[in-house]
Parts: structure tokens; C-alpha cells; sequence
């Protein structure tokens, strides 16, 4: 009886210890989620992604933001396209800091994403309005492709490499 209750706790104790090991991991490889690629762009780890390090920094039609989005060549890449709005959210996490935009949003993606206003424009369309992801508050929203006031175009990239 004696001997199995230690293999029980012997159990007990790796299988805690093995937890422990798995959360700390966890914790570190978020830290290194985001990689600044030093030339304009930010490769994130966990979604296969690059994005643009920067905004259009400054307020955009839809049609303009999908304009700006595959016509920029950002490091040695020109096969950028406009985000769908589940890659958007990826961006968003409620536990980062708010930082103040250029246009008095606060809002809350990673640092290394620098927008310079609350709300990105997505691919997705319907007749005259799209979808866009508000990063203030973290919920996406239709609005009318001939809005722009607040409005930000963000490319993005699968990386194929």
C-alpha cells in the first residue's frame, strides 16, 4: 500500500512539474510572438503572418485601403493584401497596455504593430459596406466603404518562405 501511494505521489509530482514547465514555455514564447524584421514589417510566430509595421497613417477610404494594401512593397515583398478580419483579431489582445494613437484612440495590439488610429479596414465586403476591426474596444464592425475618418489600411502577407 506503502509503495504504491509514493508512485502515486512520485506520479503526482512530475505531472505537476511537467505543467509547470509547459505554462513557463507558454509564458516566454508569447513575449517572442512578434518579430521586428528591421525593415518595415513584423513577422508574428504564431500565425504565419507579416504585417506592415506601420498604418497608412492616415484616414482611408475601404477602396483606398485595398488600393494602398497591394500596391506597397514593404522589405522585398509586393505580395500584400488586406487582412480578413480573424487575422485582425489576432492582433488584439486585451492583456497588452493601451498605447495613444496619433489620432487620441487607445487601443491594444502588441507595440511592435504601430497604428496611428483605432480602426483597420478588413477584406471582407458586402454591397457598399465592410467590415473593420475597432482596436480601441476589440469587436469588428460594418461600416460604409466611403467612410474614412479613423479609418486605417494595414497590410499583410502569408508567408510562403
Amino acid at each position: 500500500m506503502i509503495l504504491h501511494m509514493n508512485r502515486i505521489l512520485r506520479a503526482s509530482i512530475l505531472l505537476t512539474t511537467l505543467c509547470l514547465v509547459v505554462f513557463t514555455f507558454g509564458i516566454v514564447q508569447a513575449d517572442d510572438r512578434f518579430v521586428n524584421n528591421g525593415d518595415g514589417t513584423v513577422t508574428d510566430i504564431r500565425t504565419g503572418l507579416m504585417w506592415a509595421r506601420t498604418d497608412s497613417m492616415g484616414d482611408i477610404t475601404w477602396h483606398d485601403a485595398k488600393l494602398y494594401s497591394e500596391n506597397i512593397i514593404l522589405g522585398v515583398y509586393n505580395d500584400w493584401r488586406m487582412p480578413t478580419i480573424m487575422e485582425l483579431e489576432t492582433l488584439f489582445d486585451s492583456t497588452y497596455d493601451k498605447y495613444e494613437t496619433i489620432c487620441g484612440h487607445r487601443v491594444k495590439t502588441h507595440s511592435l504593430i504601430e497604428l496611428s488610429c483605432g480602426f483597420v479596414w478588413s477584406a471582407e465586403e458586402r454591397s457598399i459596406s465592410a467590415l473593420a476591426f475597432n482596436f480601441s474596444r476589440g469587436y469588428q464592425y460594418m461600416a460604409r466603404k466611403v467612410t474614412y475618418r479613423g479609418f486605417r489600411a494595414l497590410p499583410v502577407r502569408t508567408i510562403t518562405e
